[in-house]
């Protein structure tokens, strides 16, 4: 047993409630719990109980013992003068100073729940409930996944919010910072965040009709780029990012991006090579995403091959076997439309006071699949994904509340444990 435990127990009600007496034997009655308060003081205010005949309203203090009160300083604190009821798991000394009436609740507890909770703060597993994830009412899951995604959503606009303030309010930089960061993926993504920073779009904006120049700028910035070439295509790569870097005083990135256990699909060059397109066929792209009304307007604005030299090279003067075209593919293009452009229409539209972009970027979560990636497939498993806005949700879930145990403050693992039987007479 903790203390949080308790105070959720305590606010839940997940007690056996008849005939509830004070340690003294009075008859008492709990009207109403109090609020949770998270702030100094006792841990809920505004509770309602009635002892014996009379009705109390005023504050409630949790402990796991009845001798904690004086341990933790609460004798003459002025804070703790509206507590009506101190309730406690264990009652451990005979008298209590201040004549505060007394719950002991360990008598009245299931010990199944308490089974239950000792066994997901044991848990090897990432996902303690694991076991138990199918029987999530549906009810649950459907109004807990809002919270979620609405949480994790904000949490990108606190992130998205350095880099308006970096660019002095520019979107279309910032989403150009996103879109690279994505395409790096998870071992490149930060690397190739930086080639955006150290590249404008009010830069690249000025040679988009020139497919090798911004090749040259984004391979180059990104360390991919030296004199020892062989291939005349290469070479003239180089010669066009010696230039440009005088012209406009770059400077490489500071972490050269990788090419440790990527496919050579993924290969950064590639990658680079597919943004460069994206960037030459385009103009002012997230303008035309707050424009488009449907998703299917969306995919043609993600799509781009890379040119010709690509379709058999892998990298800079390494020649593949074989021709095929590197294109952004399905997968690629769904990652940057849940990662890159949702949060940045997401955020446009609470932060500019435009709620049509807000209600749009969730439509699209909602009429895309659900994402297929190693932290949600116990959620897949347990049946609760079926769109993108599910997975989203789910990821927020198991980082911010299943590998830190918040389970008492997860309506799922707070939906399990009412599931455990209470003692009889609740």
């Amino acid at each position: 047993m903790n203390e949080r435990l308790l105070q959720f127990i305590w606010q839940f009600r997940y007690y056996q409630a008849h005939h509830l007496q004070t340690t003294d034997g009075q008859p008492l009655q709990v009207l109403h719990p109090g609020t949770w308060n998270t702030n100094q003081g006792p841990d809920f205010a505004n509770a309602r109980i009635q002892i014996g005949n009379t009705l109390w309203a005023g504050a409630v203090e949790i402990h796991l013992k009845t001798s904690d009160w004086q341990r933790h300083g609460h004798t003459g604190d002025a804070h703790y003068e509206p507590v009506v009821l101190h309730v406690v798991w264990q009652h451990d000394q005979t008298e209590q100073p201040n004549q505060i009436p007394i719950l002991e609740l360990q008598p009245r507890v299931s010990s199944l729940m308490l089974h239950q909770y000792e066994q997901w703060m044991g848990s090897q597993e990432a996902v303690p409930c694991h076991q138990q994830l199918s029987h999530t009412p549906s009810i649950t899951w459907q109004s807990w996944k809002d919270r979620l995604l609405t949480e994790r959503l904000q949490q990108k606009i606190q992130a998205l919010e350095q880099h308006l303030q970096q660019t002095k309010g520019h979107w279309e930089e910032v989403f150009w910072r996103l879109l690279c960061r994505y395409m790096g993926g998870h071992i490149n993504g930060e690397s190739f965040e930086q080639v955006a920073v150290s590249l404008p779009v009010t830069i690249l904006a000025r040679h988009k009709a020139q497919i090798h120049q911004l090749e040259a700028m984004l391979l180059g910035q990104a360390g991919l780029l030296h004199a020892r070439f062989d291939d005349k295509y290469a070479q003239m790569l180089y010669k066009e990012y010696q230039f440009l870097q005088q012209k406009y005083s770059l400077r490489v990135v500071n972490k050269p991006p990788s090419h440790l256990r990527l496919r050579p699909a993924n290969f950064p060059a590639i990658r680079l090579a597919q943004v460069a397109m994206l960037i030459h066929q385009s103009t002012q792209l997230f303008s035309q995403l707050r424009q488009a009304t449907d998703l299917k307007q969306v995919w043609p604005l993600l799509t781009a091959t890379a040119n010709d030299y690509w379709a058999d090279h892998f990298k800079p003067d390494l020649a593949a076997e074989g021709r095929a075209p590197r294109s952004i593919g399905r997968q690629m293009q769904e990652v940057l439309l849940i990662n890159a452009v949702v949060p940045v229409l997401f955020a446009y539209g609470r932060l500019q006071g435009d709620p049509a972009q807000t209600e749009k970027a969730l439509q699209w979560l909602q009429a895309m699949p659900a994402e297929k990636n190693q932290p949600t497939a116990i959620f897949r498993q347990a049946g609760l994904l079926q769109q993108a806005y599910d997975s989203q949700a789910a990821l927020h879930l198991r980082k911010q509340y299943c590998d830190a145990r918040r389970c008492l403050e997860c309506a799922i693992g707070n939906s399990l444990l009412r599931q455990a039987p209470k003692p009889n007479g609740s």
